[in-house]
């Protein structure tokens, strides 16, 4: 499995490899049912310890996108387009969350706020 992770980043490696995985699973890139590769299996190829990945793997099941079936690994689990969308609802509000206090706190108000997303929005959907 391809991911790109850096001891650069402020962000744990063990959060980057959940958040790639969980981003493959939500775009549908891996789908429903497929195995993914042993813990010490994605440890060796993403160079990290067996720890790293149990705790990536970890939050991904405690998310309910995998699912371990005994002596056979883990799975991606099936995964309703609803659940899908309140995931992904979910993880952008933990990103704007603080965007938007910034905003706030720097002077922008609630009507400047929308009018800039509104904006981006129209851009990013030309």
């Amino acid at each position: 499995m391809l991911l790109h992770l850096s001891e650069i980043l402020v962000e744990p490696l063990h959060a980057q490899i959940s958040r790639q995985i969980r981003a493959k699973i939500l775009s549908g890139t891996i789908e429903e049912r497929t195995a993914l590769p042993s813990i010490r299996a994605m440890a060796r190829e993403q160079h990290v310890s067996v720890i790293t990945v149990q705790r990536a793997y970890d939050d991904l099941q405690r998310e309910g996108l995998l699912h371990s079936k005994k002596g056979k690994g883990l799975f991606v689990a099936h995964i309703t387009d609803e659940k899908k969308q309140a995931l992904a609802n979910g993880r952008f509000k933990k990103i704007i969350v603080p965007i938007i206090q910034g905003a706030i706190e720097s002077g922008v108000n609630k009507k400047g706020i929308i009018e800039i997303v509104q904006e981006i929005l129209g851009k990013v959907g030309e």
